[in-house]
């Protein structure tokens, strides 16, 4: 058989290793090996923790300094290395967690953290250099994806694979489409092989506030096209009830699962109580809340008056006048804020400031805005109960703060 008739073979019925065979890589060059689609089956999704972090696949966790990205990613090391519960109450299988870190001290950081998160010290594992006959070398992704694939295969069961910061995995320009492509396709296949959550952690770039999140991470867009989960971490500018800093964890894409919504939490530090002086951050997880990650961000990147003299006051005023005899479309209610000088952000804002409802009326039908009057006199009603990584998670059943997509 010639190459021509082996190519008029394919897609007809019989088998492609016969053609292969029969196809002489001496006579023809190399061959591309195809697979036919009836010789595949379906699969659905594999979760280590649903909607989250998927088996096999590569996620980002991308956010400003200071929102804790290291401490959540070691918070979930903590519940995968233990069988915890995620924040949403669900139950993580247990298994082992591999760090990769170009940043911090395992001794003086990690370590302290993932203690103080109640991990499982003997399912963490870090990976450090490389020897051979001739050296030991700092660990290389662009050579040493191989020799690493062979010490995972010796535990059998790793779940989750930590690379911090993931521009650590690139080499030369990280701005660079093909450059990032080339050297992540790796580790991502590494992912796919040990069938363990891969997930990244990088920051925002500077300047893209408003922006949308995924378009927000630091370097060449190709580190939030490769990855099938992008998680963004943000900080509220203003502070909530009680003078504490409120933190939201949000899932801004997903090829994969449902994206939009999002995780309140807190930044805790202690002491370790079997290691005094040494002192650790965990994370107190809190209330769940609804929207997309673009608007939740927007809320928590502005301030109280947005220097503009008390306009989120009068707009707050404004919007309160409009719903007061009911609940309006958010279409009519734009086009009045409009015609009086307000912008959409900020009627957001006001509208998150003052606790004011977003309901859907149906599948087809449009967004309405609704004043919520609340008559509890009972001041425990207003308390928000945190909860550490280990906790319990019954506050995660009360009321969901909900921002339509429109």
């Amino acid at each position: 058989m010639d190459g021509n008739e082996l190519l008029a073979r394919l897609g007809q019925p019989g088998s492609l290793d016969e053609d292969r065979n029969a196809f002489h890589s001496d006579d023809y060059g190399p061959m591309v090996n195809l697979v036919r689609g009836s010789d595949i089956q379906p699969e659905s999704v594999s979760w280590l923790w649903n909607g989250w972090l998927a088996e096999g696949k590569m996620h980002i966790l991308g956010g400003a300094p200071g929102t804790g990205k290291t401490t959540i990613a070691l918070a979930l090391a903590a519940t995968v290395t233990t069988g915890g519960r995620w924040p949403d109450g669900s139950r993580s299988p247990v298994g082992s967690v591999v760090i990769w870190s170009g940043e911090d001290d395992p001794a003086d950081t990690l370590i302290p953290r993932l203690m103080l998160s109640g991990a499982d010290m003997r399912r963490i594992f870090f990976v450090k250099d490389v020897f051979d006959e001739t050296e030991t070398r700092a660990f290389d992704p662009t050579r040493d994806i191989t020799p690493l694939r062979r010490r995972l295969s010796q535990i059998d069961d790793v779940r989750l694979l930590i690379v911090d910061p993931i521009v650590s995995a690139v080499t030369g320009d990280g701005n660079s489409n093909p450059q990032v492509r080339r050297n992540l396709q790796p580790l991502a296949d590494l992912a796919a092989f040990m069938r363990c959550a891969l997930l990244g952690i990088t920051h925002f770039t500077k300047g893209t506030i408003g922006r949308d999140p995924v378009e927000r991470i630091n370097g060449s867009v190709a580190f939030g096209a490769l990855a099938r989960v992008v998680l963004v971490a943000a900080k509220h500018q203003e502070e909530g009830e009680g003078g504490q800093v409120v933190r939201l964890l949000a899932r801004a894409k997903s090829n994969i699962g449902p994206d939009g919504g999002g995780f309140e939490y807190d930044l805790h530090q202690d002491e370790l109580k079997t290691h005094p002086g040494v002192l650790a951050s965990t994370v107190l997880w809190g209330t769940a809340v609804e929207g997309a990650a673009r608007e939740l961000l927007a809320i928590a990147d502005t301030t109280g008056d947005d220097g503009e003299g008390g306009k989120l006051a009068d707009a707050k005023r404004f919007l309160a006048d409009l719903l007061v005899d009911g609940p309006l479309p958010s279409k009519t209610i734009k086009a009045d804020a409009e015609g009086a000088g307000y912008s959409w952000q900020t009627m957001r804002r006001a509208k998150h400031a003052l606790g004011i409802e977003a309901v859907k009326a149906g599948m087809k039908g449009g967004w309405a805005w609704s004043l919520v009057r609340r008559c509890s006199e009972n001041p425990e009603d207003a308390q928000e109960k945190m909860m550490s990584t280990l906790g319990n998670v019954e506050h995660l059943q009360g009321e969901v703060v909900d921002y339509e997509s429109d």
